[in-house]
Order: structure tokens, then C-alpha cells, then sequence
């Protein structure tokens, strides 16, 4: 694929995910449109044959990382609390944001499901931009909206994710920084 048709694949990928998103926001008033979905989209389109762009690990890594932001949060007793943006930076919100990054990490190199993008999810929690139950049960499908849309888009356009995880041959060519060319057997 030349550069050009990569990026006009790119970039009707990425408005595509971003539009369906934003429609549901629209007309459900919730939050289905948020800072980490964007680095996600843009793995999708641009890398999708990338182990950090496979639906499993999209999947896992915002999960783990609402999961570890709200954690912190309690933890860190700031649920009730406004947002960093509102009431600047303390000392429990620094706890919360490292503590949930760190964890969501740990997790995705344990579980082998790297996917950068989710460290900024985890941040967007601890940090207090969506705290409710309702607010990260949202977030959650708007990360299953957008990786099925990419999923479907890549399948239209020719250029597929794999149906849930990559496969051992795009990893190792992925670690190498290349296909993997090494014989077979």
C-alpha cells in the first residue's frame, strides 16, 4: 500500500470510529467520546496487524484500565472529589494516578496484552474526568464500539485486524520492528 493510500485509509479509518462514537454520545448524552479512544482508533487503522492493536488487547488493556483507576480512586477516597482540572493536584491525586498506571501496566506485561493507549484511560479516571459506574461502563463501550468499527472498517478497506488476537508471526515481526522472516519449522 503507498504512503498516500495509507493515509487516506488512516484517515477515513480514524473519522469513521470517531463519528459513530460521537453520534451515540450525541444522542445518548453519555460519554462515548474520550481522549485515549483516539491513540486507540489510530493504532487500529494505521497498525492493524500490531499485537497492541488486536481487539483482545484493546479490550483488556482499557479494561484493566478503568478497572485500576477506579480503584485508586476509592482507595485514594477522591470518588466525590472534582476533577484534577477543577481542584489541581494533591498528594492522594499523584497516589492514585501512579498507583493506576502502575498497576495497569504491571497487569498488561503480566497478561501480555500491551496497549499504550489504556495508560492514558487509566489516567483519564484516576484524574477524576469519569468517575461514575455508569460513566465507566460507558467508556467501556465506546472501546468496544470503536474497536468493532475498526475491526469492521479493516475488513472492508483490505486492510484487517485479526479477529482477536494477533498472531505469533506479526509479534515477532512486530518486536523486530518488521515481518517475521525466519523459515518455518
Amino acid at each position: 500500500m503507498t504512503r498516500i493510500r495509507q493515509s487516506v485509509h488512516a484517515f477515513a479509518g480514524s473519522a469513521l470510529a470517531v463519528v459513530i462514537a460521537g453520534v451515540v454520545a450525541l444522542l445518548t448524552g453519555q460519554p462515548w467520546l474520550f481522549p485515549s479512544l483516539g491513540p486507540a482508533v489510530m493504532l487500529h487503522v494505521e497498525k492493524p496487524d500490531s499485537p497492541e492493536s488486536s481487539p483482545r488487547n484493546t479490550l483488556i488493556g482499557h479494561g484493566v484500565a478503568l478497572l485500576a483507576g477506579y480503584g485508586f480512586l476509592v482507595v485514594c477516597g477522591l470518588t466525590d472529589n472534582p476533577s484534577v482540572l477543577q481542584e489541581g493536584v494533591g498528594g492522594w491525586r499523584i497516589v492514585a494516578a501512579a498507583g493506576s498506571l502502575a498497576v495497569t501496566a504491571l497487569v498488561l506485561v503480566l497478561v501480555k496484552a500491551p496497549h499504550p493507549p489504556a495508560g492514558a484511560t487509566t489516567l483519564i479516571v484516576s484524574l477524576g474526568l469519569l468517575t461514575t459506574p455508569t460513566q465507566l461502563l460507558v467508556a467501556a463501550g465506546a472501546v468496544v464500539l470503536v474497536t468493532a468499527v475498526d475491526w469492521l472498517y479493516g475488513r472492508a478497506s483490505g486492510r484487517p485486524m485479526p479477529l482477536w488476537a494477533a498472531s505469533q508471526t506479526s509479534s515477532e515481526g512486530a518486536r523486530r520492528g518488521g515481518p517475521d522472516r525466519r523459515p518455518v519449522g
